[in-house]
């Protein structure tokens, strides 16, 4: 299903679909605050997808496996709009993925591969992604980092171990590709 109409702008995806769930018709909730719109295009996550969703830029997209993805080399495809409402579709290859140069769409696609627990939210990644567009690369890795910091000042024990734990996977990923691509 996929659910396309002007959301208010801050409110971003999660108001819209929560909105399209909760009303008996698909027509989208419209709202103007002052001439400030946004369109949002939601996919609706279906059981062959690895990840349906987005970010308040704007970006949505579903990731899927792709049909010639291997174990030796698990591919994905991802399908979505950009953050101006382009459509795009990207082929990633997960072992190609590196953590420290990476873009949304590559981490989420790494995220669902290694099957990251969310802590019972919609991501592992730092909230700082939530303004990244589709080919904005960043340091995951410096991301965790600073995330980690501002956690301890905060003394939020619980989030300091949810982001080491986040970040050790990836550093695991990124050193069992470093070791597989010498051997």
């Amino acid at each position: 299903m996929n659910i396309s109409g002007n959301w208010p702008v801050g409110r971003g995806q999660n108001y819209a679909a929560q909105k399209a769930r909760t009303t008996n018709n698909a027509e989208p909730y419209v709202s103007k605050k002052g001439n400030a719109m946004k369109t949002y295009i939601i996919y609706e996550k279906t059981d062959d997808m690895l990840y349906s969703g987005g970010n308040g830029t704007g970006l949505s997209y579903y990731i899927k496996y792709a049909p010639d993805s291997t174990e030796e080399d698990p591919t994905v495809i991802a399908k979505g709009v950009d953050e101006n409402g382009n459509a795009f579709e990207q082929t990633i290859h997960i072992n190609k993925i590196n953590p420290n140069y990476a873009t949304l769409v590559e981490m989420r696609a790494l995220e669902a591969h290694l099957g990251v627990d969310k802590n019972g939210g919609l991501s592992s990644l730092p909230p700082d992604t939530g303004e990244m567009g589709l080919y904005d690369r960043r340091n995951f890795m410096d991301m965790f980092q600073k995330q980690i910091r501002d956690m301890m000042t905060l003394k939020q024990r619980h989030l300091v171990s949810y982001y080491q734990y986040s970040m050790q996977m990836y550093a695991e990923f990124i050193d069992k590709n470093f070791w597989h691509k010498l051997f």
